[in-house]
């Protein structure tokens, strides 16, 4: 089949619908780029109204240097719109444009592009910087020293505890593992926001903070109250207050698809008659008598069919979902834990639903609330733009980084399947990326977040095996479309080779040990990104992909952002300056680059990263 030609380009960016958030019976105006010559005879614009594929023809509006510009106008009359061009005659036989690329025979409508007539995503989080802790390893308040964890004041150590001291390196794998106590805590976090706010990042993630029976605390015995290991409640507001104050945001992490089996609701559900009986699965026929998560006795699973269960959880004035958001000192949103699996049992499946009752009650506290989904596979389907503003995309972005990147000795499992990670070239990544992006709606994909490592994966250091390909994975989290997050310590080239590895102390005390070079990349890149609104919200196109070197440009309306990124030395990345619609670039960060009339040349002394503001567009 003959390529087709090139220079068609369109996305879900500002530079290319009017408005991402467009309320019912808006008239939306939307705009495709082709290129001067590669021309098409016609451009129709296809959209689905009322559930009816419905035509509209294009006007040729604007010429700019090489770029041939077309906008139709459509009315939004539904929930979602969805849509895709139809370039024909001239250069084009036939061809469509969905997410999915440019073809020329039909496709079904899984890829087309997507408009959601619902509130948009807070406006903050395009911006938005994600620093996650771990608050049992991040950090002791200042007068609890190195020695054996115990229990900080006006609080006792549990039975569950194992205490370590704060120079221990974690067990990884052992019996005790998921007891080990560090004895970080929140009071902690809040002595070292002035390094998360010198780093670049402006929002706190924490894993969770309620009583458990781990130092995960993913098992929670209640809702109601904040861990006294970690400060109890007044610490959590000290650590919120501290973050307002500094102009920095505070999201924390809940289950909504189980709890711990010392949860106060399942403890009294043990009562046959009890209201909570109903919020579990009880079935005798079940290994343990109930349902839980992945067959783990100690995490009881929620059943969402139960309208009581809902209306404790989430919507009622005193629901743990509304009530930790309230107030000046109430935190800025939710990562739901699990969030794939919530709602959904046998034949039940009421996600949807459920999502946006969550995202219902949180706005009923404030109106800028984040709500972010961990899902570890495709999460397209659960992202109709209602419910969950965006997902931890590990699916979407993370698998594709460690497989590009992946070093030689990093020879772990590939992220919940049972196979070492395998070694992809750049063109398989990019294909692999732009095949998820093409099934997420461009505002979820902006509000989801681009994770390098976090506390359930091996740390990016170790899986890349170097500190320029390190370089090269930051470049690639900051320049692609979504929210970079930074797992604490990851600035500093913290090293770890699977989840519970990786939970190790922040090294506060010997500050030798830490990469510094590392630590200055990082503020340079998300400092690049903090400041940049095409980095935040603007389109992509990919200008450069090859076995081991990659090029793409973001476009905004006011800005454009040249980001080259390698995982080898390589040849020369040659750009013309017509593709980058260019007269010059500024230099930002990483490799040099000369101009010539023609073209910008990179070189690509070795694995890294550069990025450039384009000039002269």
């Amino acid at each position: 089949m003959e390529q087709l030609p090139t220079g068609v380009h369109h996305d879900g960016s500002p530079l290319y619908v009017s408005n991402l958030a467009p309320a019912l019976g808006e008239v939306l105006t939307l705009r495709l780029r082709t290129h001067r010559d590669h021309q098409p005879a016609d451009v129709l614009l296809r959209t689905v109204r009322d559930g009816e594929p419905h035509i509209t023809a294009a006007e040729r509006v604007d010429e700019s240097g090489v770029d041939i510009w077309w906008q139709a106008q459509i009315e939004v009359r539904n929930i979602e719109t969805h849509y895709r061009w139809l370039l024909a005659g001239g250069a084009f036989d036939f061809a469509w444009l969905t997410a999915g690329g440019l073809v020329e025979y039909d496709v079904p409508d899984a890829t087309d592009f997507v408009v959601s007539a619902t509130e948009d995503v807070p406006a903050w989080v395009h911006s938005a910087v994600i620093y996650q802790v771990f608050p049992d390893r991040f950090a002791r308040s200042a007068e609890r020293g190195l020695g054996p964890a115990e229990a900080p004041a006006g609080a006792e150590l549990p039975d569950w505890a194992a205490p370590r001291a704060w120079t221990d390196t974690p067990t990884g794998r052992g019996p005790a593992t998921s007891r080990e106590y560090f004895g970080g805590d929140l009071d902690g976090v809040r002595e070292h926001l002035d390094h998360v706010r010198a780093l670049g990042a402006d929002v706190v993630y924490l894993t969770p903070v309620f009583p458990a029976q781990s130092t995960h605390r993913y098992d929670a015995s209640s809702f109601s109250r904040v861990d006294p290991l970690l400060g109890g409640d007044e610490a959590l507001h000290r650590l919120v207050h501290a973050a307002h104050d500094e102009g920095l945001r505070v999201i924390g992490d809940i289950t909504l698809n189980h709890c711990g089996r010392t949860h106060e609701w399942f403890v009294h559900a043990q009562d046959p008659e009890a209201p909570e009986r109903e919020y579990f699965y009880f079935d005798d026929s079940l290994p343990h008598g109930y349902e839980c998560w992945f067959n783990v006795p100690s995490l009881p699973k929620f059943d969402h069919a139960s309208g009581r269960l809902r209306r404790a959880l989430v919507a009622d004035e005193d629901a743990p979902v509304r009530t930790w958001l309230r107030g000046p000192d109430g935190l800025d949103g939710w990562r739901v834990d699990v969030a794939n699996m919530a709602g959904r049992m046998g034949s039940v499946d009421v996600t949807h639903d459920f999502a946006r009752d969550v995202r219902m009650a949180m706005s009923l506290e404030r109106d800028d609330a984040l709500l972010v989904a961990e899902h570890g596979h495709d999460a397209s389907g659960d992202l109709l733009g209602d419910g969950w503003h965006g997902t931890m995309n590990y699916a979407g972005f993370t698998r594709q980084v460690w497989c590009w990147l992946r070093g030689p000795e990093f020879r772990e499992t590939f992220l919940g399947l049972p196979v070492e990670v395998p070694v992809i070239t750049g063109q398989q990544a990019v294909a692999s990326l732009r095949s998820f992006h093409a099934r997420i709606p461009w505002r979820s994909l902006i509000a989801s977040w681009n994770i390098l490592s976090s506390h359930d994966t091996a740390r990016i250091r170790t899986v890349v095996g170097s500190a320029d390909r390190q370089e090269a994975a930051l470049a690639l989290a900051v320049g692609l479309p979504g929210v970079p997050m930074v797992f604490a310590g990851d600035e500093i080239g913290a090293i770890g080779w699977w989840g519970e590895d990786s939970r190790t102390p922040f090294p506060w005390h010997d500050q030798d040990a830490w990469d510094h070079g590392m630590l200055g990349v990082y503020r340079a890149l998300l400092g690049i990104r903090r400041d940049s609104a095409a980095l935040a919200t603007g389109g992509l196109r990919w200008l450069h992909v090859a076995s081991d070197a990659l090029a793409f440009v973001r476009e905004h309306p006011q800005e454009s952002i040249l980001v080259v990124v390698a995982r080898n030395q390589s040849e020369s990345v040659r750009i013309p300056l017509t593709d980058l619609r260019a007269g010059s670039v500024e230099h930002l960060f990483g490799f040099s680059a000369e101009v010539s009339a023609e073209q910008v040349v990179i070189e690509v002394p070795s694995a890294g990263a550069g990025v450039w503001r384009v000039e002269g567009r």
